[in-house]
């Protein structure tokens, strides 16, 4: 079997201009295919003016309520701090087993203009493949 048979991508935050505040990001269900045993949070970046744009992970049980920070233990590598001198950039963080649901948040302060960002989960190691794809 093919990576392409064994993951699948999801969008948590659709790139977005993030100025001040928070973007919560929509949750992804690790559920599907059985359960994904495997996640890793992509974040891409456009032109970041200005700010400070602190990208965290956050994982629920029912993917409405509870939602924590997934703990720095379960990750391999770590969430990053986007500013200015990150255009064009990506970062990739894995995650270890969670709870259920999962999906990215933006806390943006000192931003002017702010600056573009997208957050993604890559799933993979299926219970069951190859993925099914909607």
């Amino acid at each position: 079997m093919t990576l392409y048979d064994r993951t699948l991508t999801k969008v948590s935050l659709a790139p977005a201009v993030a100025t001040n505040g928070t973007l919560n990001g929509t949750a992804v269900d690790r559920g599907v295919n059985g359960g994904m045993q495997g996640a890793m949070l992509v974040v891409s970046t456009g032109v970041i003016t200005d700010g400070s744009h602190a990208v965290t992970i956050q994982d629920s049980a029912d993917g409405s309520t509870g939602w924590a920070a997934v703990a720095a233990g379960l990750l391999q590598g770590s969430a990053p701090t986007v500013v200015a001198a990150n255009d064009g950039t990506v970062f990739e963080v894995g995650i270890g087993l969670t709870r259920r649901y999962l999906r990215a948040v933006v806390v943006t302060s000192g931003a002017t203009d702010g600056g573009l960002i997208g957050c993604h989960f890559l799933l993979t190691a299926p219970r069951f493949a190859p993925v099914a794809r909607s």
